[in-house]
């Protein structure tokens, strides 16, 4: 097929209207060089400023350029979803429209994935110009949590200039705030050659960044949930299963020890209900009884959404 895309560029932006259209030229003139043929896709999140006149107006003049435009904010993941669902390439490459990544490096990423044959490359930020207290820190003990939770060796989680294989991006579904943690969603699918190369870094040119310091907060919240899924979101009766039990159990046993040595030892002694033990065990039984029902349902919601596939498959031959 000729006219085959070779690379789908998804760009999530909000109000961004001064970094557009150098943005644009900056990705024609590697695309001039680079001669694979292309496809951007700008995502507005609802932006209030020009920008989607602009883009409107790029996509005018060039056939390469494509746009969605979203009524209100819904935020960055519910972009990239749409931008996935619309890319044609055989390969996605993202990256932010703030200017700050730089499209000369998607050349090499592409290179990279093929001649590795890696399912998706992460970029790496190693030199940064951005606050060392707000941005820099941070980001180092975010990416070292990430890394020690997921066990993805990777420098830089939420690097937005990545590349990925097709097949990886019509897979993953990312929704709430899952795009810092894309490499450990495809990695849950079964795409775990995953590869990190060193990028340039931009300074900002124009406006300010549109995260706030609760970043991070709602990134480590999103990383627990990640490895709570990845470890039990198929079988979550063997969480709740498990420390149900061990509750129950502990809670019994203290039933029947206030019973014995309510029958047999101290018979004149206190009512049982004046005891501190009476209390454990009726918390423990409570929360334990709790802990198994939410895992019965927890299978019973899974069994009745799971689809009849189950599986991804990376290759297939057929004979002849």
């Amino acid at each position: 097929m000729q006219n085959a895309i070779e690379i789908s560029l998804v760009i999530p932006l909000l109000n961004e209207e001064e970094s557009l259209r150098p943005l644009h030229q900056w990705i024609a003139d590697v695309f001039e060089k680079d001669k694979r043929s292309y496809e951007v896709i700008y995502v507005d999140d609802g932006s209030s400023d020009d920008s989607w006149n602009i883009i409107s107006a790029l996509a005018t003049k060039n056939p390469n350029v494509k746009g969605i435009q979203f009524v209100r904010n819904y935020g960055k993941s519910q972009a990239l979803h749409a931008g996935f669902e619309m890319a044609q390439g055989a390969f996605i490459v993202t990256l932010d429209a703030d200017l700050q990544d730089s499209p000369e490096e998607i050349p090499s990423l592409i290179n990279t994935l093929i001649d590795q044959k890696l399912d998706l490359i992460s970029g790496w930020k190693k030199k940064r110009y951005d606050s060392i207290i707000f941005k820099n820190i941070p980001s180092k003990l975010f990416n070292w949590a990430a890394r020690g939770v997921s066990g993805i060796y990777l420098h830089d989680f939420n690097c937005g200039l990545k590349a990925y294989r097709k097949e990886v991006i019509k897979t993953i579904d990312v929704h709430g705030e899952m795009h810092r943690y894309i490499p450990v969603l495809a990695a849950n699918e079964g795409f775990n050659k995953i590869g990190e190369q060193v990028v340039q870094h931009q300074a900002r040119q124009y406006g300010h960044t549109k995260f706030g310091a609760d970043r991070f907060f709602k990134g480590f919240l999103d990383l627990i949930t990640l490895w709570f899924i990845n470890r039990f979101g198929k079988q979550p009766m063997h969480f709740f299963g498990l420390w149900g039990t061990i509750m129950l159990l502990i809670g019994f046993g203290f039933t029947v020890y206030l019973g014995i040595d309510k029958l047999f030892f101290n018979i004149q002694a206190r009512l049982i209900t004046e005891r501190p033990e009476f209390y454990i065990a009726l918390t423990l039984m409570l929360l334990g009884s709790q802990f198994f029902i939410a895992g019965f349902l927890g299978e019973i919601i899974l069994r009745s959404q799971r689809s009849n596939k189950r599986y991804n498959i990376r290759t297939q031959t057929l004979s002849k």
